[in-house]
């Protein structure tokens, strides 16, 4: 009988050690994941004074959630996890937006496509301030650094100023967020429109010319943001990536020009980013891309070149 009590005492000593463990497991754990979430600056400890109310406190604690809960909503998108915002108007640009998620496109070169970058009327603002301005699109000549026309590029085009106006700072600013590029280090916007039959054959967005870097060295990534739908044609290709493109559902509905490598269909608000170096500073000649020709409807976009350094203007 003592047995069977001292095996039972034991039996229940060991559950009560075993609900110990896990507790305190889960707590290192918790211990571990606010610790992380303090040193990336996703969560911080609000710190008031003794001269605040009740009232301008709990605003201060809701604003440092808000923007906290923005900055992790980026911080997941840039490393795909996907995380959705909620469609509304977050305060930082004009109308609203659908669900924003990130969509890894490759690794080779690396390129992600970032859904609803942009609202409707943010693109439509972009472009009417641009079409009273629009001039036939140049290349840059690998030898002088120069501009010049070419029949490889055969769309129209115009720059906008860096912080031009409230609402190009706001797309700036996101912009710097999504890539983790600082503002001052990007060129001016420049929106571009594609007729039916225009296009813009594979090229480097990286300069072979040492004229070119003297502003800002040399460019390290790209986004280009789609201002509109196209109905046919006028997708953006990767001639020089790796992997199995047929797969996808909208194979058969691919313009030819498209069927060449990797590809993205061009949506109204939409935001590809690709890099045009490698994480070890050397250039990436998978970064080789091209518009293709629109075949049907009109395409507007707008592209952001950022440098490895400040690019004064």
């Amino acid at each position: 009988m003592r047995k069977g009590r001292s095996y039972l005492g034991r039996h229940h000593q060991g559950k009560r050690s075993s609900t110990v463990a896990l507790v305190l497991s889960m707590l290192l754990m918790l211990t571990i994941v606010l610790l992380v979430l303090l040193a990336l600056g996703i969560f911080s400890l609000p710190i008031g004074s003794d001269e605040d109310d009740g009232s301008s406190s709990s605003f201060y604690l809701h604003d440092r959630i808000t923007f906290k809960r923005k900055q992790l909503i980026v911080y997941l998108n840039l490393i795909g996890l996907g995380c959705s915002g909620d469609g509304k108007d977050d305060g930082d640009g004009m109308g609203k937006r659908g669900d924003q998620w990130t969509e890894i496109l490759s690794w080779e070169p690396r390129a992600f496509v970032y859904h609803n970058f942009l609202s409707k009327e943010e693109c439509e603002y972009l472009i009417n301030l641009a079409k009273p301005h629009m001039s036939k699109s140049t290349v840059v000549d690998s030898k002088t650094g120069q501009s010049k026309d070419s029949r490889v590029r055969t769309s129209s085009g115009t720059f906008l100023r860096r912080g031009r106006d409230k609402i190009i700072r706001n797309i700036e600013k996101r912009i710097a967020d999504f890539t983790f590029i600082p503002v001052e280090h990007g060129e001016g916007l420049q929106v571009l429109h594609y007729e039916e039959g225009q296009k813009y054959e594979p090229h480097f967005d990286y300069f072979l010319d040492e004229f070119n870097t003297k502003n800002g060295g040399q460019r390290i990534a790209t986004v280009l943001m789609y201002l509109s739908d196209v109905e046919e044609g006028g997708e953006t290709v990767f001639p020089a990536s790796q992997g199995n493109f047929s797969s996808k559902p909208e194979w058969n509905n691919l313009s030819e020009c498209a069927k060449k490598g990797i590809y993205v269909k061009p949506k109204m608000g939409d935001a590809l980013l690709f890099w045009s170096m490698r994480p070890d500073a050397t250039l990436d000649p998978s970064s080789l891309h091209g518009g293709c020709p629109v075949i049907k409807g009109n395409k507007w976009s707008s592209t952001k070149w950022m440098h490895v350094e400040e690019y004064k203007i």
